[in-house]
């Protein structure tokens, strides 16, 4: 298998904190830190990120497994168990103090109640605000109708919640200075205010990134598997990717053909029918790009009733790097989904300790890495 990094995490945006963040391993953690005179310094107190990056899991499966919750492995509980007594890990003491908002409450909106990556990133979100003492509420929104009924002024937000994060949703940078001068933190994932701190990837560089790995297989008739087509969020994630991909496909003087692109509304039934569809084509695709590994696994699904084989009949790539991609050898475009929300959860809570402090610090911005993980979906034509 070969891995790709893009990158590291680090973005500037402008009138911005510049921010880079790196996962610490476990033998960072050793010993002392020295301060900047050179001496020895006072050991820094390990986060939940730290046990995750040292046990090779999740910020979600190290709270699962402290906290004593369901479908955790037996091993994978005990080497975080492991981890955690050699990191002298516990959970943050301050937390009382930290949770003495209003209602010790934070919420969470998404644009999908369904679906392994929204279900993912709030798991990171919850393992972090649990560690510092706060319930997690999710809200599903289907319309901007329905954001406005949540955020709005006539919500009364700040009896219900002390901190928000929006995920995948274009907020407006009125609605979110809003929701901030009524005491209440906001984040943002996924889409970016100038209102408020942000967690993204970039999704036209996903689908740069896709149609080079294709294209330099020597595949030139290219399909998509994308989204939905009406989506009344606007969600655009979709567009960038494919945006990303016909623009990598233009520098190389390779045409775009928009009539090899299907919907497959993030899921694997869609994904299925999608494939299906591209296959019908009179003169159908080489390689396909799947704007999600759940609708990767439903083209998988059509190639397998077709007698197909992927990599050798049809190349595909997927995103997300989902843990069954590995199982099904699912060449995609990766990103930790999990560590993006405890990144996120962080974020909320540093904006939440200014709101205390009557603080505006300007917000930060992360633009997250992503990673090439091919296996043998994709193959020279």
């Amino acid at each position: 298998m070969f891995a790709h990094s893009t990158g590291a995490w680090c973005s500037g945006v402008t009138s911005s904190r510049f921010v880079c963040v790196k996962a610490l391993t476990l033998g960072s953690l050793g010993g002392c830190a020295m301060t900047a005179t050179g001496q020895p310094g006072p050991r820094r107190r390990a986060t939940i990120e730290d046990v995750a990056a040292a046990a090779g899991v999740s910020v979600a499966t190290v709270s699962r497994a402290l906290r004593n919750l369901p479908n955790v492995a037996t091993s994978t509980r005990r080497r975080v168990a492991d981890v955690a007594a050699e990191l002298s890990y516990s959970a943050d003491p301050a937390a009382s103090r930290l949770a003495a908002g209003r209602t010790q409450t934070i919420t969470v909106v998404v644009p999908s109640l369904s679906g392994w990556y929204f279900a993912t990133l709030v798991a990171g979100v919850e393992a972090v605000c649990a560690e510092a003492g706060y319930d997690v509420l999710v809200v599903g929104v289907g319309t901007h109708g329905d954001l406005s009924r949540i955020l709005g002024e006539g919500s009364h937000l700040e009896r219900r919640t002390d901190g928000v994060v929006v995920i995948d949703i274009a907020i407006s940078d009125e609605v979110a200075k809003s929701v901030s001068e009524r005491g209440v933190a906001l984040t943002t994932v996924g889409r970016v205010t100038d209102a408020a701190s942000s967690l993204r990837v970039d999704n036209a560089q996903v689908g740069r990134i896709a149609a080079d790995h294709l294209a330099d297989l020597g595949h030139t008739r290219l399909g998509v598997i994308g989204g939905e087509p009406h989506d009344p969020l606007g969600f655009e994630v979709s567009r960038l990717r494919v945006d990303g991909f016909a623009d990598a496909l233009a520098r190389r003087n390779m045409a775009f053909n928009d009539d090899l692109v299907e919907g497959g509304n993030y899921n694997i039934d869609g994904g299925r029918e999608a494939m299906s569809a591209l296959l019908d084509r009179a003169d159908p695709p080489t390689a396909v790009f799947a704007l999600s590994d759940e609708m990767a696994f439903g083209a998988l699904m059509e190639l397998s009733q077709r007698g197909l084989a992927p990599g050798c009949d049809v190349s595909l790539i997927g995103v997300d790097d989902h843990e069954f991609a590995r199982v099904v050898d699912l060449t995609t475009i990766g990103q930790p989904v999990a560590d993006h929300g405890s990144a996120a959860a962080r974020l909320l809570l540093d904006a939440m300790a200014a709101h205390r402090d009557r603080i505006r610090p300007e917000p930060t911005h992360i633009v997250a890495p992503v990673e090439l993980v091919v296996r043998s979906t994709t193959a020279r034509i």
